[in-house]
């Protein structure tokens, strides 16, 4: 076991550490970037304006390091036995199984009237979806719309939201599966990664409470494919590797903005424990698909090499508007400096925090970078829920204390 930290997991930490501070800085002084890199500064009273969630988060935070700081010190024994005992509980596999059918069955039970609400009521990007799927396959839009062209480039996502049109007659009920294999493997990827059954329960009822993964677990338009293969890539590389790679492909034809995500999926490889020869065919693998996803792009018919423009600040801008996405997400915004500090103070014993840290890193500060180098897109919350879910497993980690 792990016993100091290497040179990378500090260097982790501090990058992971820097994005946390800049998201939280435009949560608690919302026109701080605005005032600074916006068009309209004369139009703010003051970049250092307090949002409304401000005192919410500080207040929370020095509660939270509080307690931390007594427990990780001792300071209150009685306390600290307690929250060991529950850091060291375990469940059997075959409670752990009786409670994931209840946690599954209660969030389907509760999600299913969702299923027939009318889409078109609810998103305006409904109506460009549903015109992509009538020239789909093989057709294009008859009036140039990158819109539209860049929806019929997504050829995994089409074929998915199609069958779920024809095989059940609601294009809601394969986005709806989606979602919740998303959250059954937020409960494998924890297991994983921690070794406890129990950590994984807690993953999973973090990510269930999350405002951004409810409100966009069942809509078609906004689905969670792209999520749900990128998820099942990361597992698959400590579980069976060659899988990796195929489902990481699925996840960049789902959606492009997957695309830089291979990353992460390299870092947590470096981190894992497989054997060297494997993260080797790992590497190889990986950069052999990004080089042909380049090579297809940059040299062949595609939408993503006309909406380039490059504008530096729009990177600052876009932690503004990614601070926005999660102003009703009270607990991530709330636990999410602690649960940084916190994974690095574990990772002394299990260099695994050090994959979490990076998947939170590279999740949150991929929108910003994107719009800094397009006008195309814009920073929707959708685009968060691999964040939450990172977010849950690094929750999680706090409850993988093995018994000595």
């Amino acid at each position: 076991m792990q016993k100091t930290r290497t040179t990378i997991s500090k260097i982790t930490f501090l990058i992971t550490l820097v994005v946390v501070l800049m998201t939280l800085a435009a949560i608690i002084f919302p026109a701080l970037y605005h005032h600074s890199f916006g068009n309209y500064p004369d139009k703010l009273e003051s970049q250092f304006e307090i949002g409304h969630q401000a005192y919410l988060i500080i207040c929370g935070n020095i509660v939270i390091f509080a307690i931390g700081f007594a427990y990780y010190k001792n300071k209150i024994p009685f306390i600290g036995t307690k929250i060991d005992q529950i850091r060291q509980f375990e469940i059997s596999k075959k409670i752990s199984v009786i409670i994931l059918i209840i946690i599954l069955g209660t969030y389907v039970g509760f999600s299913t009237p969702e299923l027939f609400l009318d889409e078109r009521e609810q998103w305006a990007d409904y109506i460009i979806l549903e015109e992509a799927l009538e020239y789909w396959p093989g057709g294009e839009s008859k009036i140039p719309n990158p819109y539209i062209d860049e929806q019929l480039d997504r050829h995994v996502r089409l074929v998915l939201l199609d069958a779920s049109v024809k095989i059940f007659q609601n294009i809601k009920i394969l986005p709806f599966l989606a979602s919740i294999l998303v959250v059954f493997f937020t409960y494998l990827l924890t297991v994983q990664l921690t070794g406890k059954r129990f950590a994984g329960i807690i993953s999973m009822l973090v990510l269930l409470q999350s405002h951004i993964f409810l409100t966009f677990d069942t809509i078609a338009v906004y689905e969670n494919f792209w999520v749900l293969f990128y998820i099942i890539s990361l597992y698959a590389v400590r579980k069976k590797w060659v899988l990796s790679p195929f489902f990481y492909i699925l996840s960049i034809f789902t959606k492009a903005y997957a695309a830089p995500f291979f990353l992460m999926t390299l870092y947590s490889t470096y981190r894992s424990e497989i054997k060297t020869k494997k993260k080797y065919f790992v590497f190889v693998s990986y950069l052999g698909i990004i080089l042909i996803a380049f090579l297809i792009i940059f040299f062949g018919k595609s939408v993503y090499t006309d909406v380039i423009e490059i504008e530096y600040s729009r990177f600052f801008l876009g932690f503004a508007d990614t601070a926005m996405q999660f102003r009703y997400d009270i607990l991530f915004t709330i636990m999410l400096l602690p649960v940084t500090v916190g994974l690095y103070i574990l990772s002394k014993n299990n260099p695994n925090t050090d994959v979490i840290h990076s998947l939170l890193a590279g999740t949150i500060i991929f929108s910003p970078i994107l719009i800094m180098f397009t006008y195309f897109y814009e920073i929707l919350p959708y685009r968060f829920v691999p964040t939450l879910v990172f977010f849950s497993i690094g929750v999680a980690m706090f409850f993988s204390k093995k018994p000595k």
